[in-house]
């Protein structure tokens, strides 16, 4: 399909994944507009306006999202233009889907959060209901950018250093101590550990009926996370979904390489179809709700591979 070129305004665009996002605008044709706090902090709505002229949709990249998500989605809203984000703070996102607006706003569009939302809601096909979701994340590493560390920072604040997880259909905190288990990913078996509660609590309860969606991180990945450093060689990954209805199991994988980078083609795919009229809903939806998630998916067979599985 061809498109036509769209001004998209990009918040955070010399970061990590605003660098990513701006790439990946000019590679599909667009002219992206990319600002930041230098152009307009998120606590001045005129300069956050005057940043959106011009543009048709907006991309924010710009963490922690506890600050930015709900000023650049209110801009949005002044500005009648779609709204997507790329945000991984489960808080930030709880806080823009309880906010709602008037345009349609995708949050957490990225490899933690829209991803798996997407894979979760293939994977259910024609069911409409099922007891568990499980998604595990095989990273070869895990180089967390300084972005995502103050993000992550400020997620542990905003819930007093307690721990998360989605439990008989409600976030539940908790001080439990993490446990490890063995994960059967298709590369072979990894310790991960299980309740590494990402975005993904917040974006696929939103809008399917499971009542328990759990997460596990590989070990290795985790411990890369505590002793961050430069990122240097990119990860390659594995997004394992099971999803399960009584003795049933749907299972997707996703696979591919470098985290940061994947979430530029996710973020501008959904602005893409936003803007052409390729979406179910307006208002903050997430992105197994908003768009056809099998079709999605095919769409980014450059960057990520999925395959089924018994």
């Amino acid at each position: 399909m061809v498109h036509m070129g769209h001004n998209i305004a990009v918040y955070g665009a010399s970061g990590t994944t605003g660098s990513f996002v701006v790439a990946e605008l000019e590679k599909r044709g667009h002219t992206p507009l990319p600002f930041g706090r230098a152009h307009a902090t998120a606590d001045d709505p005129a300069a956050l306006d005057r940043a959106l002229t011009g543009a048709s949709a907006v991309i924010n990249t710009a963490g922690p999202f506890a600050t930015t998500a709900l000023p650049l989605l209110a801009a949005a809203e002044r500005a009648g233009i779609p709204y997507v984000d790329v945000a991984a703070e489960i808080e930030a996102n709880a806080d823009t889907f309880a906010r709602g607006a008037k345009i349609p706003a995708v949050p957490a569009m990225a490899f933690f959060g829209g991803l798996s939302d997407l894979l979760v809601t293939a994977a259910m096909a024609d069911w409409t209901t099922a007891d568990e979701a499980h998604i595990a994340y095989n990273l070869s590493n895990w180089q967390p950018t300084p972005g995502t560390l103050t993000a992550g920072r400020v997620s542990r604040e905003r819930r007093n250093g307690r721990r998360v997880r989605f439990h008989e259909s409600e976030l539940q905190y908790h001080d439990d101590t993490p446990t490890t288990l063995d994960w059967d990913f298709t590369d072979g078996t990894r310790q991960v550990i299980a309740e590494f509660s990402m975005a993904d609590v917040i974006t696929i309860p939103s809008h399917l009926k499971i009542p328990s969606v759990t997460n596990y991180m590989s070990l290795s990945a985790a411990q890369g996370l505590q002793a961050a450093a430069e990122r240097q060689e990119p990860e390659t990954f594995e997004v394992d979904v099971r999803v399960r209805r009584a003795d049933e199991e749907r299972r997707l994988t996703a696979t591919g390489k470098d985290i940061y980078a994947v979430s530029a083609p996710l973020a501008v795919e959904a602005a893409e179809r936003l803007l052409s009229g390729r979406f179910t809903t307006t208002g903050v939806a997430s992105a197994g709700k908003m768009f056809d998630a099998p079709d999605f998916l095919n769409s980014l067979t450059n960057a990520i591979q999925t395959k089924h599985s018994s």
